[in-house]
């Protein structure tokens, strides 16, 4: 089941995103050479428990950490530890916040130091899938029309697109109805109306868009150990144009 939104719901979600855009910019400032994932989590944590937020994350099905730390080729679900980050890496890092009973969730992917050029592509076309995705999202549109939009971009750059882990709807659960591919044909799926709310993020690979899970049970790589990037946000469907509800 779909659940649409309120107007006051969607305005406690946007309060929720709030926390999750100002801790990614925290994040993205703290990201240099020799900070340790587990240093970025602690960050996180704090700054989101001093905003009245709670960390969306730590416990969600067993998971140990406040954020996803993932590194070069570690897709989602990177676990923050000792590992320290070094020029030429690149790191995606997601962020879940509840507050007042409301979550919002998004991704970005960082270079650290100097990076190659195909990173910084890879980093690029990943986020503008993002936006290639959302000028689909009008009421009237179907769901599956967001998907092809950001797929047919994404292998015009010659990237490829994960098809094991998608987006989701969101609202008082982190994951909600319905499940948001990033690849697929055009006009399927249900048609989108306002208060409808999305977590939109695209995870593209620079080689085969195949995966495997670690034997941590959570970090998801890919099979050829080429890059990956993340980008995602929460994006509520309205009767005019879509809002990026974690800025």
């Amino acid at each position: 089941m779909i659940y649409i939104k309120s107007r006051q719901e969607i305005e406690i979600m946007r309060k929720a995103g709030k926390i999750v855009g100002e801790t990614h910019e925290l994040l993205r400032e703290a990201v240099k050479p020799g900070i340790t994932t587990k240093e970025l989590d602690e960050l996180a944590e704090a700054y989101i428990i001093k905003r009245g937020g709670i960390p969306a994350f730590k416990g969600y099905g067993g998971f140990p950490a406040s954020i996803c730390t993932s590194i070069n080729h570690e897709v989602v679900h990177g676990i923050p530890g000792l590992k320290r980050l070094e020029d030429g890496d690149i790191i995606s890092i997601d962020i879940g916040v509840f507050f007042e009973g409301y979550c919002g969730d998004a991704a970005k992917t960082h270079g650290v130091g100097k990076i190659s050029e195909q990173a910084q592509k890879l980093i690029d076309v990943t986020k503008q899938s993002f936006y290639e995705g959302i000028k689909y999202a009008y009421e009237g549109y179907r769901l599956s029309d967001i998907s092809h939009a950001i797929q047919t971009y994404v292998e015009k750059e010659e990237f490829s697109v994960i098809r094991n882990y998608v987006g989701h709807g969101i609202g008082t659960k982190m994951h909600e109805e319905p499940q948001v591919p990033n690849y697929g044909t055009p006009g399927k799926g249900p048609r989108l109306q306002a208060g409808m709310v999305l977590a939109i993020e695209p995870m593209i690979n620079v080689g085969t868009y195949e995966v495997k899970v670690l034997s941590d049970g959570w970090t998801v790589i890919t099979l050829d150990g080429k890059y990956s990037a993340h980008y995602e946000h929460t994006v509520a469907i309205t009767q005019g144009e879509p809002e990026i509800l974690t800025i």
